[in-house]
């Protein structure tokens, strides 16, 4: 097993999702994972120490299974912290946390390697019925959140531009799918905050984006058809949502068969987020990396 992020520390937003599905083994916790639980695990069997980071309480239990199911697995830290990225002290407590956690004689000098930013909140609806409480809400936890933890973090950034920021954005903003005013718009707001600090934190990290369309969390597969039938519209666009007999599982192609195509398995994602954070792609930053199957092309 690759080990080339051992003695690194990655921080993932909103890493800690799962949902018992019976047909699928994720780990030996029988979850199908969220985004951000894939790319924690993807970089700890790389030997990466990681944050995972969530904000309910109600979350509490699955983020301590997952951070001793990595340790077991991969022998990394794997360090649980319930926190809401949109306030401040709440990021600062985090932080403050982690150098705790990883300022000893095992870790050295405390140092923030990698930085996702996965956390995020959806609302759904025609732009009539969008809500003032609700774009607060979701411009909150999906914009001002990174604001906040970046800044926060960035004195514990790397001062040799090994670091690595990675936003996750979305399709939808590009595509402009119906009824996704307010999430759309905070996706287009971190791919214009990619850029910006591509050039801010030039000498410390890389800052790169990616925008996946359909990914087959437990949250999609149990979602009602009516909002798979609007993502499959853009299945016959896509040259890698084919269904395969032989890789992909029977629910999946049964799924894929009644909508035109598969979605994105979490790992196929968080396989893509590595790759940004590998020291082979220091010389990629401010850019929007396509994680959609080729929907739209990275330009």
């Amino acid at each position: 097993m690759s080990r080339e992020y051992k003695g690194k520390l990655a921080i993932v937003t909103g890493s800690s999702r799962g949902m018992k599905l019976p047909w699928m083994r994720v780990f030996s916790l029988t979850r199908i994972p969220g985004i951000g639980a894939a790319i924690v695990q993807n970089l700890a069997s790389k030997g990466c120490n990681v944050v995972i980071n969530y904000t309910s309480e109600a979350s509490d239990l699955v983020a301590r299974q997952l951070a001793s199911e990595l340790e077991r697995m991969y022998e990394v830290v794997a360090f649980p912290f319930r926190a809401d990225i949109a306030s401040r002290e709440d990021c600062e407590r985090l932080v403050s946390a982690m150098e705790s956690r990883f300022s000893n004689a095992e870790f050295h000098q405390f140092q923030i390697d990698i930085l996702v930013h996965n956390a995020a909140i959806a609302y759904l609806g025609p732009v009539e019925t969008v809500k003032e409480s609700e774009f607060r809400r979701i411009y909150d936890v999906n914009v001002l959140g990174p604001v906040l933890l970046t800044g926060i973090c960035k004195p514990f950034l790397p001062m040799d531009r090994s670091g690595r920021i990675v936003m996750l954005s979305s399709i939808n903003s590009k595509v402009g799918t119906e009824n996704t005013t307010l999430y759309s718009g905070t996706k287009g707001a971190l791919e214009a905050m990619t850029r910006v600090w591509a050039r801010e934190l030039a000498e410390q990290a890389t800052v790169n984006a990616i925008n996946p369309g359909a990914v087959s969390t437990g949250q999609y597969l149990v979602a009602p058809d009516e909002i798979k039938e609007i993502l499959s519209r853009w299945n016959p666009l896509t040259p890698l949502a084919s269904v395969r007999d032989d890789l992909d599982t029977p629910e999946i192609q049964e799924m894929g068969k009644r909508f035109g195509g598969r979605a994105a398995y979490p790992e196929e994602i968080a396989k893509l987020v590595a790759a940004i954070c590998h020291p082979d792609c220091g010389w990629c930053t401010g850019s929007i990396i396509s994680a959609n199957g080729g929907l739209s092309f990275s330009i």
